[in-house]
């Protein structure tokens, strides 16, 4: 310490026998020149032409794709070029743009310097020289190659390309002003399924490559593509005029064997879709179903299409899949809720504008809601495995402690908050909540509709008024909170601004149930888990004791979740943790399921957990036995639930 003050103290002398001290910039301002500012995007058509868009996704070994873009430009100066930052059904700005290397922009064969702008940094500024009038764009779209970079897109069987993640475009324009025209070249002999329709024959498929009619950059990114090498596109609507299609691929072809009853189950789910909604805001439509552990999991909304990532066993050990089973019914629920109509503030002009999400309780919480009774309705699920998935749901927020300080509007902002980053404590914290209590919102609204009306009336109605206008208009239809409470009155006569208010806007410490018990049934614990919830834990890999000791256990014996004040908590157990041991012997499932209802009768539940280098022991206190959610009729009351997921004729 005292030499370190003599060596700066002679420093500080040097300096002053120097002269006294005057700040100096470090450079000349005008060596570092402001870039233009990024152009707002105005209602008119991009001049010159479409953007060609050319993508090799051939690379499948080292997962690269190589893309070319030549966009035309009107004459000399300034123009950004932008990569989609916010991306819909994203809810936030996610676009990968780590992932895109290798940049150049050439012109006539030189190459033109671009500079990336040091605030915006999905914006990149280009001067086009005098006399060029289109620039030649190339770059990589490097895909995870492992689950930690990223959500993984191709793999040696398969591959899902997002539009949004290949292309550059022109600042200054709305997307759906913006053409393209897209081609990409894929492995030779597989299959492909997209929204995007192809060219004519003569200009369409060649050596793997395909080419798709010209379309706007807001249906370009709306309308992905999976290929891959083992596949089995299904006719889900046979004879109608508005083709749905169940595009199925895979990692092994076995896993294309969905047996009649399944596909009949999928088909049953657009006729019902269809007197739910009454409407169709498409000229067809195609589930992207990739049945794979290799490529990562997905369910992304588009308006003719959405990507469906699911277990690869989803037609093979369909009993014990159950828990993943509405995927599809929500998705496609989204054509209606989330396409069609749109929340007001989630619609913007391109994709580099901020969205916000604040009826995302709407847009996301009501398709959670539809996704469930569609999946019943069309035996996707059965009646029980609905009652027990809403059973699973309602036990969450029963519990969710986080309600007692944060109101489901706020959880809109999670999207960008966190980003579905791994949290310690999601019981507090509470995550996208807005969901599944706002599905539970949504079944308090059709019970009562049901009920004030004496039966005439339901959910239904809205959806119908709401989502099914316009048949065959597929233009964005966006709405506002009011709209929302003028639909709802347009049903059934209420004061549903201060319904909707107190459940969305205030901090509500009491769980959102008033629906099962007005539907005829209540929340109960037992010590046997229901046959979906079973599911459900298989699906995560977890064994699920949140509603016990509040805890929950992943793969390796890892502390996966701790209840926020449960009995786990209060004995000083975290995630990151690994439990080893359960009353002095190695821990497994069953031993430490034992010891929870043996602890019942007074007996120990010590617990062994070790966290990085240190081990210690946790004493539990807890008496009240295995408790597993499910439903039991409130006898001598109307079971509207049953009404709610029966099938419609």
């Amino acid at each position: 310490m005292k030499s370190t003050f003599l060596i700066c103290a002679a420093a500080l002398f040097a300096f002053a026998a120097a002269g006294p001290l005057v700040a100096q910039p470090f450079a000349d301002p005008q060596s570092y020149p402001m870039p233009p500012a990024t152009a707002a995007p105005q209602d008119v058509a991009y001049p010159g032409g479409p953007l060609i868009l050319e993508v090799d996704a051939t690379d499948t070994e080292r997962r690269i794709v190589q893309v070319r873009e030549t966009l035309p430009v009107a004459g000399p100066g300034p123009i950004t070029l932008l990569y989609p930052q916010w991306l819909p059904g994203n809810h936030a700005p996610r676009g990968p743009l780590e992932k895109l290397a290798g940049l150049t922009v050439r012109a006539g064969g030189k190459v033109v310097p671009w500079m990336r702008d040091p605030v915006d940094v999905f914006a990149f500024h280009i001067n086009v020289p005098t006399g060029v009038r289109s620039l030649d764009i190339a770059f990589q779209y490097l895909s995870p190659t492992a689950g930690d970079q990223g959500r993984v897109t191709m793999t040696p069987e398969m591959l899902n390309l997002q539009w949004n993640t290949l292309a550059l475009y022109p600042a200054g324009y709305f997307a759906r002003r913006v053409q393209v025209e897209a081609s990409a070249r894929l492995p030779q002999g597989w299959a492909y399924a997209t929204a995007l329709e192809t060219q004519t024959p003569a200009a369409g498929v060649a050596g793997g490559l395909v080419r798709f009619k010209p379309v706007s950059l807001d249906v370009l990114v709306d309308s992905p593509l999976v290929a891959g090498r083992y596949a089995r596109i299904v006719d889900l609507d046979p004879g109608a005029k508005i083709p749905v299609r169940l595009d199925i691929f895979a990692d092994r072809p076995e896993l294309l064997d969905a047996n009649a009853e399944q596909l009949e189950r999928h088909r049953e789910l657009v006729r019902q879709s269809y007197r739910l909604f009454g409407a169709q805001h498409y000229d067809h439509y195609d589930f992207l179903l990739s049945l794979s552990d290799r490529m990562g999991g997905i369910g992304l909304e588009h308006h003719r299409s959405s990507e469906d990532g699911t277990s690869p066993t989803y037609f093979l050990d369909w009993p014990a899949l159950a828990a993943s089973r509405d995927l599809l019914p929500h998705e496609f629920a989204h054509s209606w809720n989330g396409k069609f109509r749109r929340p007001a503030d989630l619609w913007t002009p391109n994709f580099n504008l901020p969205m916000r999400g604040s009826l995302l309780w709407v847009y996301e919480g009501q398709t959670q809601y539809w996704g469930q009774v569609l999946s019943a309705r069309s035996g996707l699920l059965t009646r029980q495995e609905g009652l027990d998935a809403l059973a699973a749901t309602a036990a969450l927020y029963e519990n969710r402690t986080g309600r007692s300080w944060r109101p489901v509007e706020d959880t809109t902002d999670d999207p960008v908050v966190n980003a579905r980053r791994p949290q310690a404590w999601t019981s507090w914290q509470r995550s996208e909540d807005y969901y599944s209590e706002g599905q539970l919102v949504w079944l308090d609204a059709d019970t009562l509709i049901r009920s004030r009306s004496g039966g005439k009336r339901s959910l239904d109605d809205f959806a119908r008024g709401f989502f099914g206008i316009e048949d065959g208009n597929a233009s964005e239809r966006p709405y506002t909170f009011d709209d929302v409470v003028a639909a709802l009155n347009a049903v059934e006569p209420y004061d549903w601004a201060t319904f909707l208010n107190a459940r969305i806007n205030e901090v509500a410490p009491r769980p959102p149930l008033d629906g099962l018990a007005r539907g005829g049934w209540r929340l109960v614990y037992t010590d046997a888990p229901t046959a979906y919830f079973k599911s459900a834990e298989a699906g995560h890999k977890l064994v699920d004791l949140t509603y016990s000791i509040g805890l929950a256990l992943g793969q390796n014996t890892d502390i996966a979740g701790v209840q926020w004040d449960g009995p786990a908590f209060k004995a000083g157990l975290t995630v990151g943790g690994k439990l080893i041991a359960v009353n002095g012997i190695a821990y497994d499932a069953d031993r430490l399921k034992e010891a929870i209802t043996a602890a019942k009768a007074g007996g120990p539940l010590s617990l062994l957990v070790k966290t990085g280098d240190h081990y210690r022991t946790a004493d539990i206190t807890y008496r009240g036995g295995l408790r597993y959610p499910r439903l039991e009729r409130i006898e001598g009351t109307p079971d509207l639930l049953s009404a709610i997921y029966a099938p419609r004729k």
